[in-house]
């Protein structure tokens, strides 16, 4: 019987007392405390990185995040019989963050923002990452492309309908994006990135957000990187906000949060801004459509388009009103 890579746990000196099933990995109760096992695939010199960054968080600012640990053979990757490889976190009790509690999602933002504080590492080699204006060209390449696709087919589903009818709004508003993007600071921020050693989190979500009572965990470092640290605070924001309607006054709390924890520079408020600006729950829906199948399209995700564009006048209110 599959055993889920519970025999692995015998490399790392640990007994399990009673183990559970969650989002694609197995929590485990030991003698020493609860501990995350799941598959990894990936390069082990970028987890051995990671591994530092979040042994220093640990460690020198006291922060509850998933560590992962090294086995009895010093290795962070552990193999089971059927070739599977491993690794083991440092895990907690609690709940994610609930995003319709406005308690629960201040105290994340508030997390964020000490997590940011923490997050430098100069002096390392950094990964060359794609200019924020060349993935937006390239979305907005990608808009046309799918907007030409679906004019040279019977449009036959309500999501291409729907597309059509919207796609040059759109496009105009994320085209403005990028020319804005171009006449800002963004190289200058991109530099202290550099200059400090900057590290984002990477995939800031309600996920990865654990309370309970006065303790935040924070977990999913797998996409951590040296970039923008906004970058984290906007797509944060942008979820959280996508599903109160861009209440625009929880929009003001959110940033004033952070930036009691943590200063925003006026580069980092107009960098804010740009980022809100680009239509990237729209490109995001329209990319999916395209790499899937187009002969059957879910009512879902026509649910969700319908739901951006009932959304497109609070979005932009929300712009201008906060900015």
């Amino acid at each position: 019987m599959y055993d889920y890579g519970l025999s692995v746990m015998q490399q790392y000196g640990l007994n399990v007392q009673h183990s559970y099933r969650g989002r694609g990995a197995l929590i485990c109760q030991t003698q020493e405390g609860l501990y995350l096992l799941r598959p990894f695939v990936g390069s082990v010199k970028r987890l051995e990185r990671q591994c530092r960054l979040l042994t220093m968080l640990s460690e020198e600012y006291g922060m509850r995040v998933d560590v992962p640990l090294f086995n009895l053979e010093g290795s962070l990757v552990s193999t089971d019989e059927q070739e599977t490889s491993y690794v083991l976190r440092r895990w907690y009790e609690g709940k994610e963050c609930d995003t319709r509690d406005k308690e629960e999602v201040l105290r994340s933002v508030e997390a964020l923002a000490q997590l940011h504080r923490a997050m430098k590492m100069p002096g390392l080699e950094q990964e060359t990452l794609e200019p924020l204006q060349q993935e937006y060209l390239r979305h907005n390449r990608e808009l046309r492309k799918i907007r030409k696709f679906i004019r040279g087919k019977k449009v036959s589903s309500p999501f291409e309908r729907q597309y059509l009818n919207s796609v040059e709004e759109f496009l105009e508003w994320a085209q403005e994006a990028v020319q804005c993007l171009q006449e800002s600071s963004y190289e200058q921020l991109r530099q202290e990135v550099q200059k400090q050693g900057l590290i984002c989190h990477g995939e800031f979500n309600q996920h990865h957000v654990l309370l309970q009572g006065n303790q935040i965990s924070i977990t999913g470092f797998d996409k951590w990187k040296y970039d923008l640290q906004v970058a984290d605070l906007y797509c944060f924001m942008r979820k959280i906000l996508e599903k109160a309607d861009w209440d625009v006054r929880l929009g003001e709390k959110m940033l004033e949060t952070y930036d009691r924890a943590k200063t925003l520079s006026k580069q980092e408020y107009e960098h804010l801004k740009i980022r809100f600006s680009y239509p990237e729950k729209y490109w995001k829906l329209a990319n999916y459509y395209y790499a899937h199948n187009k002969a059957w399209i879910s009512e879902k995700n026509v649910e969700k388009l319908q739901n951006v564009l009932r959304q497109k006048k609070a979005w932009r209110e929300f712009i201008r009103e906060i900015f």
